[in-house]
């Protein structure tokens, strides 16, 4: 992937300490100083890494800050991003929902980790995966491909999942990751099988509910869709601006309900469940997920790369997370310009929410933005 020039990485080390046009929330604790975050973010906007971003910081489980930066677009008549503001999440959703929705199954005895696909869905269980487990999904290490270009085929939801389950492998289960769509959209079928019911209605039920997660959806309801910036504007397939409406193209073929992308969200309730996932799976009294379970799929699970279940982990160079995080850290990133990043042994978690794609996703920006932000917060909770 193609990153800016020595131009544009020499103006982000030459950060400039000013602020402009955001709907600052000022840090619950005075001791802690992130001018140096709000000038990345700035600089960020400054250079359209992104029209606008939401950032939160939790330690210890409090809130020491939460900031909204920039507009929905680049329109100086474009609304200010608040800390309320709803985002697409892309592949956040396979963390936030296909992943805690596989915990909550596994507490629940509904599957076991190295329980094979085939056993839920037997048309999948063909072409050389007939031994693929609900692990190897999760590990990213099924042979499945990474993803198909489905919107030009003008396909049925149905032929659409057809297709994925009759499809064969690009390499031997197990011998590598591949990161894959396909196998968190399987992984959500697995688990609308055993539960009886659709994806969207499990999370709800069993995450958004309990955790007061009330501007977290698939598929958002109008009423709250001038909160929701807008992510590309379209002139491939859907030829129009898309807001308010998933991105991702094959969950949009899928009805917005999917295991790889659909979720939208805020920074104030994704901060409610990171809260509950670094409380071992209680909040606020209530248990959501055993605190094993959380254990197991937030560590890395192979000293041949970065994968936990479902979640990633901190590689040794390139992260996201930047270079200050602790040896412990699990995050994802999401195709938008989303992000979550967790170091568990400082009690410490970042949430980061942009729409870097608008007006396109050809802007990469953002990629050198990640890390440098992640490392000013650690410098600044010293």
């Amino acid at each position: 992937m193609q990153l800016p020039g020595k131009i544009y990485f020499i103006l982000f080390l030459s950060l400039s300490f000013f602020s402009f046009g955001c709907a600052q929330q000022k840090s619950e604790n005075k001791n802690f100083d992130f001018t140096k975050v709000d000038s990345i973010v700035n600089e960020g906007i400054q250079q359209k890494a992104f029209p606008g971003a939401a950032l939160l910081i939790n330690l210890n489980g409090v809130t020491i800050y939460k900031n909204g930066f920039g507009k929905f677009t680049y329109d100086s008549n474009s609304p200010v991003v608040k800390t309320s503001t709803i985002y697409d999440l892309a592949s956040l959703t396979k963390v936030i929902a296909a992943t805690t929705a596989a915990m909550i199954c596994i507490d629940s005895n509904y599957f076991m980790l190295d329980d094979k696909v085939g056993k839920y869905i037997p048309e999948f269980g063909t072409n050389g995966k007939e031994n693929i487990t609900i692990r190897n999904l999760l590990l990213h290490n099924s042979g499945l491909p990474a993803w198909k270009k489905f919107y030009d085929k003008k396909l049925t939801r149905e032929q659409i999942l057809l297709e994925i389950y009759s499809s064969g492998l690009e390499y031997e289960t197990g011998i590598k990751s591949v990161y894959s769509d396909f196998g968190m959209i399987i992984l959500a079928k697995v688990i609308e099988k055993v539960t009886n019911t659709t994806l969207d209605k499990f999370c709800e039920k069993k995450i958004f509910e309990p955790l007061g997660m009330n501007d977290t959806f698939f598929n958002p309801p109008d009423s709250v869709k001038k909160r929701i910036p807008p992510t590309e504007n379209d002139n491939y397939w859907r030829h129009r601006l898309i807001k308010g409406e998933v991105h991702d193209e094959t969950a949009s073929l899928l009805g917005g309900v999917s295991g790889h992308a659909g979720l939208f969200s805020s920074v104030e309730d994704l901060e409610k469940f990171m809260i509950m996932i670094l409380n071992k799976g209680v909040y606020q009294n209530q248990r959501i997920i055993n605190s094993e379970t959380i254990e197991l799929f937030t560590k890395r699970q192979s000293q041949e790369n970065s994968r936990a279940l479902g979640w990633d982990t901190k590689s040794e160079k390139g992260s996201s997370a930047g270079n200050l995080f602790g040896e412990n850290s699990f995050g994802h990133t999401g195709f938008t310009g989303t992000s979550i990043w967790v170091d568990p042994d400082r009690n410490l978690f970042v949430v980061f929410l942009t729409n870097r794609v608008y007006p396109s996703r050809v802007n990469n920006k953002i990629l050198l933005i990640r890390p440098l932000l992640h490392d000013a917060v650690i410098n600044s909770i010293k």
